[in-house]
C-alpha cells in the first residue's frame, strides 16, 4: 500500500470484533513506535500493554467511567497500549525550555502515530484517547509520579471495514508557498 493510501485509509475506531490481536502484531506496532524520531534522540516514551482481560477489564472500570464515560468503547478493544511520557534527555529540555516548545509531547506524538499507521498497514483498527482518569491508571499499572500519562492507545480489528471520508480543509486552505 502506497503511504497516502494508508493515511487516507486510517481512521479512529471504536468499534472492535472479537477477534484477538496477535502478540506478533503488536510487537510490530511497537517497534515501529520504538523507531520513531525523537528531540535530541531523548525517546521520553514507554509503552505499557494491557491486555489480559480481567486487567482491561479494570482499567475500563476505573479509568473511563463518569466523567470519562465517553470513552467507554475502550471495553471492547483487544488491547491497550498506555503511553508512558517519560523525562526527557538534557539536550532535547533545554531547548524546549528555550523555545517555550513541550518536545516530549511532540516525540510521543510521533510515536504514536508510527505505531497507529503500522497498525492499520496490517489491517488492525486504532483509537488515541486523551480523556481518561490519569491518576488512577497510574496506580493500576504502578507508573511512576514523575511520569506522565496523556494518550492511551486502543486497538483490535475493526467490526466493520467501512472507510468514512474524512472531512478536512482543502489543501489550498493549509498550505502557503513564500515567493
Amino acid at each position: 500500500m502506497e503511504f497516502l493510501e494508508l493515511v487516507k485509509k486510517r481512521k479512529s475506531t471504536r468499534k472492535y470484533a472479537k477477534e484477538p490481536v496477535p502478540d506478533e502484531a503488536i510487537e510490530k506496532c511497537l517497534e515501529a513506535a520504538r523507531l520513531a524520531p525523537s528531540a535530541c534522540n531523548s525517546q521520553p516514551w514507554k509503552f505499557i500493554v494491557v491486555k489480559q482481560q480481567q486487567l482491561r477489564e479494570r482499567v475500563v472500570r476505573e479509568c473511563f467511567n463518569g466523567v470519562y464515560a465517553i470513552n467507554s468503547f475502550v471495553k471492547k478493544a483487544n488491547v491497550l497500549i498506555v503511553v508512558v511520557r517519560q523525562k526527557s534527555n538534557y539536550t532535547s529540555s533545554l531547548g524546549g525550555k528555550l523555545r517555550e516548545v513541550d518536545f516530549g509531547l511532540i516525540d510521543i506524538g510521533i510515536a504514536c502515530d508510527h505505531l497507529t499507521l503500522q497498525a492499520e498497514e496490517m489491517g488492525i483498527g486504532s483509537c488515541w484517547i486523551g480523556w481518561f482518569n490519569e491518576k488512577a491508571l497510574k496506580k493500576i499499572l504502578d507508573v511512576s509520579k514523575k511520569d506522565k500519562i496523556d494518550i492511551v492507545l486502543s486497538l483490535g480489528y475493526p467490526e466493520e471495514d467501512y472507510i468514512k471520508p474524512k472531512k478536512r480543509k482543502t489543501l489550498e486552505e493549509t498550505r502557503e508557498y513564500i515567493k
